[in-house]
């Protein structure tokens, strides 16, 4: 009878500990950055038929832009990493450089499938570390009852000199501001700085990634920054956009999730978006993406890859979008311009700045450049620093990072 009872309690143990290999083979986690309570909803949706078809299990987690990334950092550290990860565009190269994330065969992901400006931040080495998933640029947005009374002129302001005599104008009338621009507001205030950098020809990093921030270019374009913040008003990017939905603010630079919050919260404003005026160039706008990673400490890459297949295919991101219309456009490329946002004629006009938009520069240490990009910007804001002082100041800061041998 001992025997019997030791052989049941052997045959027991080993079917507990097969059926948890089983649930481990077939269960990967999810971190992502998706957290207001009906964009989880989508997700959830969306994984649920991942799940239906692969008869497993994701397991989700919401991420905030204001601390995700370190919690991401803490748990590679700590061996604690997510099987698969939500990243900024600006962000994949900082994680690819130092090896956290699986190398992805080009032939298991059909890379070529995605719209051509979203591969960049894909690659490190020439070799594919993430998948875009979603792609969009921010746009200039007017409230055209400000614009008809103080520039009576039915025409958008087509270059930054435009916009900044119609932004004097707004700002006399009382209690109202002619232009929005962000103060400091980290990881928001270096994507409006690129915009003028690029639109008045200059740019961060040449061909060879040397610092190349304080040109003449970049100073005249910070220069028209300072300008159009003395006609309006410094603020936080949530800020401007709770101003400009209530009607107080003439012209911002902002994206799409500012349509939805107009929607929701004052429908009744009357406002357009406009494409972003002309400098030396026609308006370059900042381009931003989302990208979907493995983590090379994964258990279950297998799954964890098909999972960013999954997610990634443009039959499953643009539902994803059509759903939360404010998060753009999918970088699939045979559903990047999907019949969809035909009814969107706002949206339609991000979908056309985004043919003359760039993304940031795909360097590991971007974040660190971006830092010192902003921290420039808010002495010449404040007057601090002349615009020409704190490029200067930023080249010196920039070359000790990216020069030292």
């Amino acid at each position: 009878m001992r025997k019997i009872f030791y052989l049941i309690l052997l045959l027991t143990l080993a079917i507990a500990c097969d059926n948890e290999k089983s649930q481990e083979s077939n269960t990967i986690t999810f971190w992502h950055f998706w957290s207001e309570p009906y964009q989880q909803n989508v997700i959830k949706e969306i994984v649920s038929n991942f799940e239906k078809e692969y008869n497993c299990r994701v397991i989700l987690t919401e991420l905030s832009w204001n601390d995700g990334k370190t919690k991401l950092f803490a748990a590679f550290n700590s061996n604690t990493s997510p099987d698969v990860l939500e990243l900024g565009s600006d962000w994949v190269a900082q994680f690819s450089s130092v090896g956290v994330l699986e190398e992805l065969d080009n032939k298991d992901v059909n890379f070529g499938k995605f719209i051509e400006f979203s591969k960049k931040p894909s690659l490190f080495n020439n070799k594919i570390y993430a998948l875009p998933w979603i792609v969009d640029t921010r746009v200039l947005f007017i409230n055209k009852d400000l614009h008809n009374q103080a520039v009576k002129n039915l025409n958008y302001p087509q270059t930054f000199d435009e916009l900044l005599n119609n932004s004097i104008k707004i700002n006399s009338i009382k209690d109202k501001y002619g232009f929005g621009a962000n103060g400091p507001d980290r990881h928001r205030l270096y994507k409006k700085l690129v915009t003028l950098f690029w639109t008045y020809g200059g740019d961060i990093l040449d061909k060879n990634t040397r610092p190349i921030i304080n040109s003449n270019n970049n100073i005249e374009a910070l220069d028209m920054y300072v300008k159009l913040s003395r006609e309006g008003i410094i603020e936080t990017q949530r800020q401007l956009d709770a101003l400009f939905t209530e009607g107080k603010i003439g012209y911002t630079i902002s994206g799409g999730w500012l349509i939805e919050k107009i929607k929701n919260e004052n429908p009744s404003l009357n406002y357009d978006v406009s494409l972003i005026p002309s400098a030396k160039l026609p308006g370059i706008s900042f381009a931003g993406g989302e990208y979907l990673a493995v983590s090379s400490k994964s258990k279950n890459k297998d799954l964890a890859i098909k999972f960013i297949k999954y997610m990634t295919d443009g039959k499953n991101s643009i539902e994803f979008c059509k759903k939360i219309i404010e998060a753009g456009f999918p970088a699939d490329s045979n559903y990047y311009r999907d019949k969809f946002y035909d009814q969107f004629p706002k949206r339609l006009k991000f979908a056309e700045q985004l043919n003359s938009s760039r993304m940031t520069p795909v360097h590991p240490k971007w974040l660190d450049l971006e830092t010192i990009i902003e921290e420039a910007a808010i002495e010449a804001l404040y007057g601090k620093k002349s615009s020409k002082e704190a490029l200067d100041d930023a080249q010196s800061k920039l070359e000790s990072i990216l020069l030292v041998k």
